[in-house]
């Protein structure tokens, strides 16, 4: 028991100091922090990466890819839609470059616009990518 007692201090005041040296004499960390991954690494595997870069998207201008023609299916859900329809989508998420399908996700999320079923899985697999 007198061991384990001795242990803890001493792991106690290693990690004191340990603290201590990490800090510069500004008190400023020197520790260095991974850098987070930006919104264009999220690929959906991470619900939190995607969850801050929905927020960090609401504070910016809306952006655009191209597809204000899609506008006018704000408020449909997505399994309201005709195979026409869906195939407007289809073809503005094939023009575009694959690093920019997460990004135009978020953009139709932001803009109310759900995306039709018929097109959804193909969606996933461009963001898996």
């Amino acid at each position: 028991m007198l061991y384990l007692v001795v242990a803890l201090i001493v792991l106690g005041i290693f990690s004191a100091i340990l603290g201590l040296l990490s800090h510069n004499k500004k008190g400023e960390s020197s520790v260095i922090l991974a850098d987070s991954s930006s919104c264009n690494t999220c690929n959906g595997d991470n619900p939190k990466c995607e969850q801050l870069c929905m927020m960090e998207a609401a504070t910016r201008e809306i952006e655009y890819f191209d597809d204000e023609e899609l506008d006018r299916f704000k408020g449909r859900q997505g399994n309201q839609y005709t195979d026409d329809e869906a195939e407007e989508f289809r073809n503005v998420m094939l023009t575009m470059q694959q690093n920019e399908v997460s990004a135009w996700s978020r953009s139709l999320t932001l803009r109310g616009i759900e995306v039709p079923y018929q097109v959804k899985d193909e969606l996933l697999m461009l963001m898996e990518h």
